[in-house]
């Protein structure tokens, strides 16, 4: 049982980015230290017995929760980026999006064969960032060991692109 109503500090925010569309707001989640705490140990509890090497966050809001799991697990923290905002060289990943395609990245050097990485994001909507994002590390060699989120909207089928890797969410959204 969480010691923390984790769900009422997601913020609901109507019309944004664009009319329709129903944002999951986590900063209020973010400015609670008991909230922000007691989420990054629910999302490190169903893998509180693995071998974890690596950490893994896709921008943006992925390196908040990733690099605060990497520091409690004592581990490194690797970003997964949009293209062409990482420094030096990187390794690219193309995924559909619903009008395009989308280009994610990571340095060729972040992950080493064998290496045993957990991939952490905010939010699993359509499940293709995340799906990008391991086949970037597993490219590079390294094991995909789950893939934990705060957030999962139920009302769209994420898990289907991600059901080769354990998936876990603390809050599941089955509506908009």
């Amino acid at each position: 049982m969480s010691k923390v109503d984790i769900a009422s500090y997601i913020r609901d925010v109507r019309d944004f980015p664009k009319p329709g569309i129903v944002f999951k707001d986590i900063t209020p989640l973010l400015c609670s230290h008991a909230a922000l705490d007691e989420t990054v140990s629910l999302l490190l509890s169903p893998f509180a017995n693995e071998k974890i090497d690596l950490v893994c966050g896709i921008e943006s809001r992925g390196f908040i929760f990733g690099s605060l799991i990497a520091n409690r697990l004592g581990v490194g923290f690797v970003p997964i980026r949009k293209a062409g905002k990482l420094p030096a060289e990187t390794l690219e990943e193309s995924y559909e999006l619903e009008y395009g395609r989308a280009t994610i990245e990571i340095h060729t050097d972040a992950v080493k064969p064998g290496q045993r990485v957990l991939m952490v994001d905010d939010l699993l909507a359509t499940g293709g960032t995340m799906a990008a994002a391991c086949r970037l590390v597993e490219r590079l060699g390294g094991e995909v060991v789950g893939c934990p989120f705060v957030i999962e909207l139920t009302f769209i089928p994420g898990r289907k692109a991600l059901a080769k890797y354990r998936v876990h969410s603390l809050l599941k959204v089955t509506g908009e």
